[in-house]
Order: structure tokens, then C-alpha cells, then sequence
């Protein structure tokens, strides 16, 4: 389990034979780790692309729109909130029990299964008439999408071949970028010409489109026959749940004695599921992966990196807006660079680390965000604009540059048949 991955698989000889397209939810055996082929690779890639856009997007499109879906329902803003967070919280609890069903039942399924889901809620939430069928809705929707968030990295991991992978990870992080900094602007531009529902109708023709390519187009891993723990998968969602509970009644000023009770509830189930976890030998909390001390770092990271981003994030528009006295529509522009540049260098990032080594790149990148952060924490107090925009795409280029390397060296690190468990722990 220490071991390092295999790095003997090379790219084909150019004068090599064609190698002919795989029929729908052919297997890959262990014999035939290149990926698939031209075109069906691309189709593979777009599908992923598609489906990935569909659940990150609607995550952010539903903040912009809670106001709306708040008056429209004539629901209180408190109560309105659970159009946010019954979809993340249906993801994060079940992200990991999908990634390790699908290492046994296959990862296509698994994909399939939740963008069907998905496709369907979203009908659902259209067609939501009040706020307790809507957050039902929203429940059932983001199953859907920890369906494809689960194991979508798991998927790239079978569609290249290994000397490709990072460019594969890169149109992840990318796909990840743009839907995130888009999302307010197509929320914005729904709501100006349509009603709320159309925020989730619009999913729909989309996710079919997604489900009838990924048929015809996603590959099938064998799977092992392993019985699945359903006791540890009760266990981690009671600890992921009550974690998110009592760091929102944290931020929302609730009874710091049912706060305290939820954590403690988190720890103690928590101590318990770790405790199982150590005597499976594909556990779903993947502790055989943080075992191999690359993937081990390269999770700490990823989620150092994530952190720093977030929240700075949550604080910029206040700093823009309450210290520096930029408007909203400014504060959006002044705060575009970062994702934007994103898109740029995630995939020039991805081609590299095909190519030199992931840990130059990956440590290049987070010097690059540090210093961003801190020329940014270090501003004036009467900065012009420009000064604002090239810190934020300093920190832009730092993160993508960072991403793409450190997530294909996480997935490379996992043995082929816990792709899953890297997928999920990636995903979480």
C-alpha cells in the first residue's frame, strides 16, 4: 500500500495501430489502463464536463436567488436558507459512502444513478410549490450530485491514460472554476428574463443530454464483491451532519448548549466510526489511502489551499465594500481575476505536471497564492482598482497552478482499485 504508482504505461507510438473505440460500459481490466481512445475520450471528458457544471452551479446559483424564492414563497430569510443548505448537506454526507459503493459496484453507475437523480429532482424543485417541498427537493437533488461529485475524478482516472492524467484533472479544476464564477452572473441573467423556477428547469434538457452521452460513452470499472459496511456509512453521515449542524448554529448564534451537544455528538460517533474504519480492508473512510504519506500530504494541502480561498472569499466584499467603499456591481468585477485566472492556469498546469515534477508545481503555486493573500491583506487604504486586480489574479494563477498538479498526484498515489476512496476524499 506504500508503494509508489506505476509509471511504466507510456503513450502510443504515433506509427502504432488505431486502436478501435470500446462499446458502451466496456470493462478496462488491469490490461488495458490507456484510457479510451480518440474520439471517445472527448465525448467521455464533455459528459463529466456537463454533469460537473450541473452540481457545482447549482449550488451557487441558489444563493443569488434565495431572496426571490424567499418573497415568492413567502418564507422567512431564516427559513429560505434550507434551499442551501439541504443541498449541501445531502452532498457532504453522502460523498464518501458513494465513492466507496462505487469501487464495488462500478463508477459509472454510480455516476449514471446520481445525474439521473439529479435530472429529476431538479424537475422536482421547478415544480415546488412551497419551501418544505422545495428543501425535499433540494434533499433529493444533492444525493443526485454527490452521485457525480463522488466519483467523477475516479472516472477521469479511467478515461486517460496515466501519462495524460494531469491534463484530465485539469479540465476538473477548470470545469470546477468557471461554473463557480459564473454562477451568480447566469442566476442574475435567469431571474432578469424568467421566474425562479427556471433555475432549476433549465437543468433538465441539459441532464439529459448528459445521461443519454454518458450511456454511450462512459467506460466500466469490473468493481470487487466486498460486502458494503452500511454501518459505517449511517456513522459517517451522523458525523459529517452533526459537524455542519454545529458550525452553522455556531455562525447563526444558537444556544451555545445544543451547539456544544452536536459537537460533542460529532466527536464521540466520530471516535467510533474512525475505530471500524481501521479494521476494514477497504474502509469507507479511506485511512488505508492517508496511510501513503504523498496522498496523506496531498489532502492536508488541498485542504489548507481550499480554506485559504474560502475564506477569503466570505471577506473580501466586505473589505471592498465596507473599508474601501466599492459597490456591489465593482466588488464583482474587483473579485473576477481570481477565478478567471483559474481557468486559464489549471489547465496549463494540468499539461505540465504531465511533465515536471507535481511538487515543484504544486509548491510554486501555493507561494504564488501566499504572497497574493498577503499583498491583498496589505492593501491601502484608498487603492485604485488595478492595484486590486492583479493581486487577485497573483492569487488566481497560485491556486491553479497548484490544483491541477496536487490533485493528479493524489489520485496517482491510490492504488487503481480505491479510485473511489481517493475520488470521495477529494470531493468531501
Amino acid at each position: 500500500m506504500h508503494a509508489q504508482p506505476s509509471r511504466k504505461d507510456s503513450p502510443m507510438p504515433a506509427d502504432a495501430a488505431p486502436v478501435a473505440p470500446l462499446a458502451a460500459g466496456t470493462p478496462l481490466s488491469d490490461d488495458t489502463e490507456q484510457g479510451l481512445p480518440i474520439p471517445q475520450r472527448y465525448w467521455a471528458m464533455l459528459v463529466i464536463a456537463l454533469a460537473l457544471t450541473l452540481a457545482v452551479l447549482d449550488s451557487a446559483i441558489a444563493n443569488v436567488a434565495l431572496p426571490t424564492i424567499a418573497r415568492n414563497l413567502n418564507a422567512s430569510a431564516a427559513g429560505s436558507i434550507w434551499v442551501v443548505n439541504a443541498y449541501q448537506l445531502a452532498i457532504t454526507i453522502s460523498l464518501l459512502p458513494l465513492a466507496s459503493l462505487g469501487d464495488r459496484i462500478g463508477y459509472r453507475r454510480i455516476y449514471l444513478g446520481g445525474l439521473i437523480l439529479f435530472t429529476v429532482a431538479s424537475f422536482g424543485c421547478a415544480l415546488s410549490t412551497s419551501l418544505p417541498t422545495l428543501a425535499l427537493a433540494r434533499v433529493v437533488q444533492g444525493f443526485g450530485a454527490a452521485g457525480i461529485m463522488s466519483v467523477n475524478t475516479a472516472l477521469v482516472r479511467m478515461i486517460y491514460p496515466p501519462a495524460q492524467l494531469g491534463r484530465g484533472v485539469a479540465i476538473n479544476a477548470m470545469v470546477v472554476a468557471v461554473s463557480s464564477a459564473v454562477g451568480p452572473t447566469v442566476a442574475s441573467g435567469v431571474l432578469a428574463v424568467a421566474t425562479w423556477p427556471w433555475l432549476f428547469a433549465i437543468n433538465v434538457p441539459i441532464g439529459i443530454a448528459a445521461i443519454v452521452g454518458g450511456f454511450k460513452a462512459l467506460p466500466m470499472n469490473p468493481g470487487h464483491e466486498s460486502p458494503y459496511d452500511y454501518l459505517s456509512a449511517v456513522m459517517n453521515a451522523f458525523v459529517f451532519g452533526l459537524l455542519i449542524f454545529a458550525v452553522d448554529g455556531l455562525g447563526h448564534g444558537e444556544h451555545f448548549g445544543w451547539v456544544a451537544v452536536q459537537a460533542l455528538g460529532a466527536v464521540v460517533i466520530g471516535y467510533f466510526f474512525v475505530r471500524r474504519q481501521l479494521t476494514q480492508p477497504a474502509p469507507l473512510l479511506p485511512i488505508d489511502l492517508l496511510r501513503i504519506p504523498v496522498f496523506a500530504l496531498s489532502i492536508g494541502t488541498s485542504v489548507c489551499s481550499f480554506c485559504a480561498q474560502m475564506l477569503a472569499f466570505v471577506s473580501l466584499p466586505f473589505l471592498l465594500q465596507d473599508a474601501l467603499g466599492f459597490s456591489q456591481v465593482e466588488t464583482g468585477l474587483l473579485i473576477t481575476p481570481w477565478p478567471a485566472v483559474i481557468i486559464i492556469a489549471a489547465p496549463i498546469a494540468g499539461v505540465l505536471s504531465d511533465k515536471v515534477s507535481s511538487g515543484w508545481l504544486g509548491g510554486v503555486g501555493l507561494a504564488a497564492m501566499t504572497v497574493g493573500l498577503l499583498l491583498l491583506a496589505t492593501l491601502g487604504a484608498h487603492p485604485e482598482p488595478m492595484q486590486i486586480a492583479w493581486r487577485m489574479a497573483l492569487c488566481g494563477a497560485g491556486f491553479g497552478i497548484f490544483q491541477s498538479p496536487n490533485n493528479r498526484t493524489m489520485l496517482s498515489a491510490a492504488p487503481r482499485e480505491r479510485s473511489g476512496g481517493a475520488s470521495g476524499m477529494l470531493g468531501t
